[in-house]
C-alpha cells in the first residue's frame, strides 16, 4: 500500500462521500444480515406447528391453524422481501458515492498528472516514448480506479458483512461458529501468496503495454515512411511479436487469477458441510434449532461472495500499487527548470550571449561551446551553419528550454534565470523546423498564438505569412481541418500557417528556424517582404541554410559544430572568402541554373 499512498489525499478531499458512502454499505449488510433471521423464524415456526397440524386431523381447528400459519408465513415473506427491497435502495445509494466518488478522483489524477506532464522539460520527453506516457495516464489509471472505486468498496462491504453475520452467528452458537470459519485462515494464506505473484505479473504487462503502445504509435505516425518502404508485412510481424508478449503475461496472470475462484468454492463448501453436520449434532442435543441450521447456511452462502472478493480485490490492489508506482515515477520526477513565476511582462529584445557552452545532459553531446554576442532590441540576426552545427540549440537556450551548461546569457541585461520562464516565452514568437499543427481546423491553429485573436486579425497575419489567397481557396477555408500534424497540408503550407501562428502574437522577439525551407522561391521572396515591415521593430533571429539577400542583417552568425567561427554584416563575411562566402557562391549558381 505504500505506493498508493498517493490517492490518501483524494480520499480525504471526497471524504464525506466516502464517509456516506460507508454508512450506506452499513445499511445495506444489516438489512441482509436480517433476513436469514426472520427465515429462521419462519422455519421454526412451521417445524413446531407441523406436529400440532398432524394432531388436529380431521377437526376444524386444524383448518384454523392451517389458515392461521399461512398468514404468518405470508408475513415473513413480505417481510423478506422488504429487507431484500431496503438493502437493495441502500446499495443503489452505495455505489452512488463510493464509484462516483472514484470517478472524481480518476478526474482529478489524470488532470494532475497531464499538467505534470506540461512542466516537465524537453529532456523528459526525449527519454521517454510517447506509448509509455499514454499508458500511464489512461491504462494505469485505469487501474488505480478500480482499487479507488470496486475494491475499496467491495472491501468495506465484506469488512461489514463478516462483521455483522459472525456476530450474528456467534449469538447463536460459539462452537459452531467456530467450526464453520475453521477453512478461513487456509483461504487467507493463499490469497497472501497468490497476490505477491500478482503483483509481479502486473507490473510486467503494464511494462510490456507502454512498449505495445509506443510501437503501435510510432508506426501509425510514420506509415508514410512504412508504406513506402514497403515494410507493412515486417512491422505487422514486429508488432505481432510484441503482442505475443503481451498476450503471455495476460495468460500467466489470468492462469493465477483463475486459482481464487476454485479454492474458494471449495473452502465454502467444506463450510456449508461442517455447518450441516455440526449443526446436527447440535440440534440432536437441543442447543440449537433447525432453523438455526438453515440460518447459518443462507451466513456461509453470504460469505461466498465477500471471501472471493477478498481475492479479487488483493488482485485489483496489486495492479493498482504497480500501476501507481509507475504514476509515481513520472509524478516525482521533478522538472529540470522550476517555473517560478506566471508573471508576464513586455521585453524590450535585448540578447547577449556571454561565453555560452552547453551539453545534452542525456547524451552528453556538447552542441554549443564558448559562443558570445550581443543582440540590440529590434536587430536582425541570421545564424547559419551545416546541419548539426548547434543553430536550433541556440534557439532552445533562448527559449530556456534547457538552461546553459556554463556562461550565461542576459536578456533585457538581466540573467535569463532572473526572468520569469512564463513571460519570455510569452514575448517570443518561434517558429520551428519541425512544424507542429494540431488536428483542428486552420483558423484555430493560428488562433493557438493569440486565443482571443479575432477573424480579422487572423486573415491578416495570413497575408503576411503568404497563405491566405491558399486557404480562402479551400472549400471550407479557415474552417478546413488539417488532420493529425497538418497531414492535409503540405510542407511549404504547414509552415507558412506556423509563421502566422508566431506573427498574431505580436511577440518582441520572433525566432525562425529554417521555416522557408519547404517554400517556393516566388513565395519566400513574397514572405521576407513583409517581413521588412513586420519586423521592423523587433528583434528577429533567422536560423537558415539559405542566404536572404532581401532582407538586411545586423549580424550574421556562422556556427560550426558548436563554436561561432565568423560573424559580421553580409558585406564583411564575403570579404572574409570563408564559409559564408561560398555558401553564398553555391547559391547564386543554383539560382542560375533554376
Amino acid at each position: 500500500m505504500k505506493e498508493l499512498a498517493y490517492i490518501n489525499q483524494f480520499f480525504f478531499k471526497y471524504k464525506w462521500r466516502l464517509l456516506i458512502g460507508t454508512v450506506f454499505v452499513v445499511a445495506s449488510n444489516l438489512f441482509r444480515v436480517l433476513q436469514p433471521q426472520v427465515i429462521r423464524e419462519a422455519l421454526d415456526l412451521v417445524l413446531e406447528n407441523s406436529t400440532r397440524y398432524q394432531l388436529y386431523e380431521g377437526f376444524d381447528a386444524q383448518q384454523q391453524l392451517y389458515k392461521t400459519l399461512g398468514s404468518i408465513l405470508l408475513l415473513f415473506g413480505l417481510t423478506v422481501l422488504c429487507l431484500a427491497l431496503i438493502m437493495g435502495i441502500f446499495m443503489y445509494f452505495m455505489r452512488q458515492t463510493i464509484i462516483v466518488m472514484s470517478r472524481l478522483i480518476e478526474y482529478d489524477i489524470r488532470n494532475n498528472i497531464f499538467a505534470h506532464y506540461e512542466k516537465l522539460t524537453l529532456s523528459f520527453y526525449k527519454r521517454n516514448n510517447t506509448g509509455d506516457l499514454m499508458a500511464r495516464i489512461s491504462e494505469d489509471v485505469n487501474h488505480v480506479r478500480m482499487y479507488i472505486g470496486p475494491a475499496v468498496m467491495y472491501a468495506i462491504n465484506l469488512t461489514a458483512l463478516f462483521v455483522l453475520v459472525i456476530s450474528s452467528m456467534v449469538s447463536v452458537s460459539l462452537e459452531m461458529t467456530l467450526y464453520v470459519l475453521l477453512p478461513l485462515p487456509f483461504l487467507s494464506l493463499s490469497i497472501y501468496y497468490v497476490s505477491n505473484l500478482i503483483n509481479k505479473r502486473s507490473a510486467a504487462i503494464q511494462g510490456q503495454l507502454s512498449t505495445l503502445n509506443s510501437t503501435a504509435q510510432e508506426a501509425y505516425s510514420g506509415i508514410r515512411v512504412i508504406k513506402s518502404y514497403v515494410q507493412e508485412a515486417a512491422m505487422g510481424r514486429f508488432f505481432a511479436k510484441q503482442s505475443e508478449a503481451f498476450k503471455e503475461k495476460s495468460m500467466g496472470l489470468a492462469r493465477i487469477e483463475a486459482f481464487f475462484h476454485p479454492l474458494v468454492l471449495l473452502l465454502i463448501g467444506i463450510s456449508t458441510l461442517l455447518t450441516i453436520y455440526i449443526g446436527g449434532l447440535q440440534a440432536i442435543k437441543g442447543n440449537i434449532t433447525a432453523g438455526n441450521i438453515a440460518e447459518f447456511v443462507i451466513y456461509v452462502n453470504m460469505l461466498t461472495w465477500p471471501v472471493m472478493a477478498i481475492g479479487w480485490v488483493a488482485s485489483v490492489i496489486q495492479r493498482a500499487s504497480a500501476s501507481q508506482e509507475r504514476i509515481n515515477e513520472f509524478l516525482n520526477t521533478e522538472p529540470d527548470i522550476i517555473l517560478e513565476s506566471n508573471e508576464i511582462y513586455p521585453l524590450k529584445g535585448d540578447i547577449k550571449f556571454e561565453k555560452v557552452s552547453f551539453v545534452y545532459p542525456d547524451t552528453g553531446i556538447k552542441a554549443i561551446d564558448n559562443v558570445s554576442f550581443n543582440l540590440k532590441s529590434g536587430e536582425k540576426l541570421a545564424i547559419v551553419g551545416k546541419t548539426g552545427s548547434g543553430k536550433t540549440t541556440l534557439a532552445d537556450l533562448i527559449l530556456r528550454m534547457y538552461d546553459v551548461t556554463n556562461g550565461e546569457i542576459l536578456i533585457d541585461d538581466k540573467n535569463i534565470k532572473s526572468h520569469s520562464v512564463k513571460a519570455i516565452r510569452q514575448r517570443t514568437g518561434y517558429v520551428p523546423q519541425d512544424v507542429f499543427l494540431f488536428s483542428e481546423n486552420i483558423a484555430d491553429n493560428i488562433r493557438f498564438g493569440k486565443p482571443n485573436a479575432t477573424q480579422e486579425e487572423i486573415e491578416e497575419y495570413t497575408k503576411y505569412a503568404s497563405i491566405y489567397d491558399e486557404i480562402k481557396g479551400l472549400k471550407e477555408g479557415f474552417e478546413t481541418v488539417v488532420g493529425e500534424r497538418g497531414v492535409t497540408l503540405s510542407g511549404g503550407q504547414k509552415q507558412r500557417v506556423s509563421i502566422a501562428r508566431a506573427l498574431i502574437k505580436e511577440p518582441d522577439i520572433l525566432i525562425f528556424d529554417d521555416c522557408l525551407s519547404a517554400v517556393d522561391t516566388t513565395t519566400e521572396q513574397r514572405i521576407l517582404n513583409y517581413f521588412d515591415t513586420v519586423l521592423k521593430n523587433k528583434t528577429a533571429i533567422i536560423i537558415t541554410h539559405r542566404i536572404y539577400s532581401l532582407l538586411e542583417f545586423d549580424k550574421i552568425i556562422v556556427l560550426d559544430e558548436g563554436r561561432i567561427t565568423e560573424i559580421g554584416t553580409h558585406k564583411e563575411l564575403l570579404a572574409n572568402k570563408g564559409f559564408y562566402f561560398e555558401m553564398f557562391e553555391k547559391q547564386k549558381v543554383e539560382e542560375v541554373i533554376a
